[in-house]
């Protein structure tokens, strides 16, 4: 079960990540064959099922979004608690997010899905 306590820490790590552009940093919060789903892998990716499996197809997407966002910045707003999930609700680049984060027992994320304003 996911306490409070690992969903603070969890989020201030994932904004503070995003924030600093580091690819592997922010990748370190991933299992290696969790599946992401976002509108924006449609666009982004060109995926048009907008979900990707596996570190190195989402590096390619995440190395693409991030040089098209040179200025990327995160703000969170706020963190939601689930059994096995945590929620985040931030401000983005073009407006509000909110990704749930569904976390293995070794608390790295097996999927995540995105969703924006």
């Amino acid at each position: 079960m996911i306490t409070r306590k690992f969903a603070d820490h969890f989020a201030e790590e994932w904004i503070r990540a995003w924030n600093s552009h580091d690819l592997e940093l922010i990748l370190s919060h991933y299992s290696d064959d969790f599946v992401m789903s976002s509108p924006r892998i449609a666009v982004v990716a060109g995926e048009p099922s907008g979900t990707l499996k596996g570190k190195p197809a989402i590096r390619a997407y995440w190395e693409k979004a991030l040089a098209l966002a040179p200025n990327l910045h995160f703000e969170l707003i706020s963190i939601l608690v689930g059994v096995d999930s945590v929620t985040l609700y931030y401000k983005g680049v073009r407006a509000m997010a909110a990704e749930v984060f569904f976390l293995g027992v070794d608390g790295k994320v097996i999927k995540a899905c995105a969703h924006y304003a």
